[in-house]
């Protein structure tokens, strides 16, 4: 078996143990996917955006950009791994610069669910969609021991951290 379908095999056990996920990626640091599971869902509808939230008619998001109002749809699996090498980028900075040590994961919360994206290996991040009704603790129980088994299976290694060159 090659390791993509290694990979796309633990992301489907993923999804059985955590029903709440609506999408799974891997991918390498440098953004490229490696492989994906129902990646992003659909965009809802302008209309869907409640005033005053962050995402809602009028807030400071370019039209057109990857998941903003009155964009064409999902930014798919390639744009959710481009969006989460630059976040895990400057989460990487963030943890080095506040002596945290080196990154293990990053959570995000919005209105319509979670983010949630964890090292796998030495050269790859896993990454997470999941409905706001997810078991949160769950969901981070399981998303490690999967970035371990991903890690594994991308370089061979358990490394503690992901390595991003912030230089």
């Amino acid at each position: 078996m090659t390791a993509e379908a290694e990979i796309l095999t633990e992301l489907t056990r993923l999804r059985l143990r955590v029903p709440q996920l609506t999408g799974a990626i891997v991918a390498g640091a440098d953004g490229l996917v490696l492989a994906s599971d129902g990646a992003a869902a659909p965009e809802p509808p302008e209309a869907a955006c409640p005033p005053g939230s962050p995402v809602s008619p009028g807030s400071p998001v370019s039209p057109g950009s990857p998941g903003s109002p009155g964009s064409s749809g999902s930014p798919g699996a390639d744009g959710v791994a481009a969006l989460t090498a630059a976040a895990l980028s400057v989460a990487s900075r963030l943890t080095e610069a506040t002596g945290q040590g080196a990154f293990h994961e990053l959570v995000v919360r919005g209105g319509r669910g979670y983010v949630a994206s964890y090292a796998a290996g030495s050269s790859a991040v896993l990454t997470l969609l999941a409905s706001p009704r997810v078991n949160i603790g769950r969901l981070h129980l399981e998303a490690r021991r999967s970035g371990t088994r991903i890690g594994e299976l991308v370089d061979g290694t358990t490394a503690p951290g992901l390595s991003f060159d912030t230089g």
